[in-house]
């Protein structure tokens, strides 16, 4: 009995030793990273402007890739103040600086001249915006996903966030992809969003419609759904959606790398791959795929990339390509296949992207879009530095145990 006692206050301290190392680890990589942010030098941190670049869909629609957001924010802009029917906007993060101000002055000019008016944005999200910024007139209907949606906090169904970016005007254009509106995301993160118009408008359309009327308020009326243009499948959305436990942009990536046989090029802001992702990329390699990978060198979530850096080893040894981007961070959610797929859009490859998060992600089989994006990322690769196994193999004591230490947190992000 005294030695079973004495076997479970051993695993206790153990835990409890390994918790206190966590919590160490993190509040140590948080005070530096913090400490870089305030000393860097600010000169240089905005990006040189990117013009947007359009293609003809095979189904009629046509899409425009954006990677400069003060561009697309613009366009963004232009296509609210030309609304004549209705507006719907979703997003992450809704900062209350100029470029937030702006968008919200926007949507309160087109709802005073009878356009109707619907936004959605995530309210943990937003915590630190002021109140009084997040307050609309009533002729603008808002719904605030909120912190907590449901009692049952331990449900799958109820933790994820709407980390979803929409906007659909008049149900002719809509726009979908990584960018949150705020002043940095104009001219210091590198990122990329999409333009659609024509028939892929109405999954964008509806996957707002649906969100919209799942989540009811009482001052919130609801959105009639409309019928489905075509079943042209050139560009198809896939929704995750907790509340029905339906999580498909997983399954779509997983497909997609299985049936790769020369390039995959994937661009993550955080790169926390699950073990079968994971293995769908090695074993592209066996098959000689060629694997490549952008991720930030620094992100905006400094636990993020050590908890990444855990998955390099397998993959370098494996021959996949590692790529750091430089100075800026990438926020950026696409890949590209075999010069003929590509999915853009709003989740990440980490869990609470594909296994919790409200998300959405367009795929779209085109060679020309295709190829466009391929260009984007040899670009990328440019101000990337890439990572050798050699200099993985080098890096220093210290590091390795902070990867040690933080390894058991993977399954959680």
């Amino acid at each position: 009995m005294s030695l079973r006692r004495s076997t479970r206050q051993l695993i206790r301290r153990g835990l409890l030793a390994m918790l206190a190392a966590q919590v160490a680890a993190i509040a140590s990589l948080m005070g530096a990273d913090r400490a870089r942010r305030l000393f860097r030098d600010n000169k240089d941190t905005q990006l040189p402007p990117a013009a947007p670049v359009s293609h003809r869909i095979n189904d009629g629609s046509v899409a425009t890739t954006y990677t400069y957001g003060g561009v697309l924010f613009d366009d963004m802009l232009a296509s609210i103040a030309g609304a004549r029917d209705r507006i719907l906007l979703e997003t992450y993060i809704f900062k209350g600086d100029d470029v937030g101000r702006r968008f919200k002055q926007a949507l309160i000019d087109a709802a005073e001249r009878g356009v109707d008016v619907y936004v959605i944005f995530d309210e943990f999200a937003n915590l630190v915006v002021r109140r009084r910024f997040k307050e609309f007139p009533a002729s603008v209907r808002v719904l605030r996903y909120p912190v907590f949606s449901s009692w049952k906090l331990l449900s799958p169904r109820h933790i994820g966030r709407d980390h979803r970016k929409i906007l659909v005007v008049d149900d002719d254009v809509a726009y979908v992809g990584g960018y949150n509106i705020g002043e940095a995301y104009a001219t210091e993160w590198r990122d990329t969003h999409l333009r659609v118009e024509g028939p892929a408008v109405w999954d964008l359309d509806n996957a707002f419609v649906d969100f919209w009327n799942t989540h009811p308020r009482r001052d919130t009326p609801r959105l009639p759904q409309k019928p489905s243009a075509s079943w042209r499948p050139e560009i198809r959305a896939h929704r995750n959606v907790p509340r029905q436990l339906m999580y498909p942009i997983r399954g779509m990536y997983l497909e997609a790398i299985d049936r790769a046989h020369r390039s995959i090029d994937i661009t993550a802001a955080y790169f926390i791959p699950d073990r079968d992702i994971l293995e769908a990329l090695l074993e592209a390699r066996r098959r000689r795929v060629r694997v490549r990978i952008i991720v930030p060198r620094v992100s905006n979530h400094v636990v993020t990339d050590w908890l990444s850096r855990g998955f390099y080893g397998r993959l370098l040894r494996a021959g996949v390509e590692i790529h750091r981007y430089t100075d800026h961070m990438v926020h950026a959610k696409t890949a590209t296949i075999d010069g003929e797929w590509t999915t853009i859009g709003t989740a990440n490859i980490d869990r609470l992207s594909l296994l919790g998060n409200y998300e959405i992600n367009l795929e779209i089989l085109d060679p020309g879009l295709a190829k466009g994006m391929q260009d984007v990322f040899d670009q990328d690769c440019a101000k990337c530095e890439q990572l050798t196994l050699e200099e993985w193999m080098t890096r220093p004591l210290v590091a390795r145990v902070y990867e040690a230490i933080l390894r058991p947190l993977g399954p959680l992000l």
